[in-house]
């Protein structure tokens, strides 16, 4: 496959820096754009060094505006040859919106438009911080479409159904400060200020054990689909491996020696 940087991965003390990068088309989501994104969450879910990622877009107008309808609409009088290649990246995709149970923290950085396929990725992460400027939607209607990577499904659990409803029947777009109200992101900032709030979301995580932070987000998430009772008495193996792991024993240590405690992730 012949492949252009349509993402960029930077790996900074343990945390992965994913930058979707078609800023001329608002870095919308086209076949080799979702490849790339894919390669680097089995990265990220693979390498044991790497314990979060971030997920941004090149530029200040858009984290993404969803897919790339132009390019879909030349897939008509595509050749022989393109439509083989698109098959070839489609194939070797893992989608971040199917990749249900993602081990690692994801935060998802919107610096501008996170429309249709945008905020189904944005929605796919753990924490969602925005700039003021942001502006969300699932307009797939207006265009004879829905918002089919999940995004009928996740909006409602994450928003409660009557405002999800509401957003979803008419295409109607939002301000970050709207979101931030509905519970949808977790912070909205000045431009200015986005990347040192998100670094800062960052630090924390960085200042809990691995392995904790991976147990924890396993068990909040699987729980949820299963009664209270039920969630509690389930068995997750990310628990299981937490507890019989070394930073299990170093976090008591450096309390009682009254230090900051040396992760290992293990």
């Amino acid at each position: 496959m012949i492949t252009t940087n349509t993402t960029t991965l930077a790996v900074e003390q343990h945390v992965a820096w994913i930058t979707l990068n078609r800023p001329n088309s608002l870095n919308a989501l086209d076949p080799e754009l979702r490849w790339q994104l894919s390669q680097h969450l089995d990265d990220v879910e693979t390498n044991d060094e790497i314990w979060l990622a971030v997920i941004t877009g090149a530029g200040d107008k858009a984290f993404c505006a969803g897919a790339d309808l132009k390019a879909r609409a030349l897939l008509k009088t595509a050749s022989t040859a393109q439509l083989a290649e698109i098959k070839a990246f489609e194939e070797d995709t893992r989608h971040i919106i199917a990749r249900w149970q993602f081990p690692k923290p994801l935060i998802a950085m919107v610096n501008g438009y996170a429309l249709g396929g945008g905020l189904e990725v944005a929605m796919a992460c753990d924490l969602i911080i925005a700039a003021d400027h942001a502006t969300f939607g699932l307009p797939e209607p207006t265009r004879g479409l829905i918002a089919g990577s999940a995004g009928v499904h996740r909006l409602p659990r994450q928003i409660g159904l009557k405002p999800a409803m509401g957003y979803l029947l008419t295409g109607r777009h939002f301000s970050a400060q709207r979101a931030y109200e509905l519970g949808l992101i977790n912070e909205v900032v000045p431009k200015a200020q986005l990347r040192e709030t998100v670094q800062g979301y960052v630090d924390d995580i960085l200042r809990c054990a691995p392995l904790a932070v991976r147990a924890t987000k396993a068990c909040a998430m699987q729980g949820l689909d299963h009664p209270l009772p039920a969630a509690f008495e389930k068995t997750y193996p990310e628990e299981l491996l937490r507890r019989e792991s070394a930073d299990a024993l170093e976090g008591p240590r450096a309390f009682a020696e009254k230090r900051a405690p040396i992760w290992q992730g293990r």
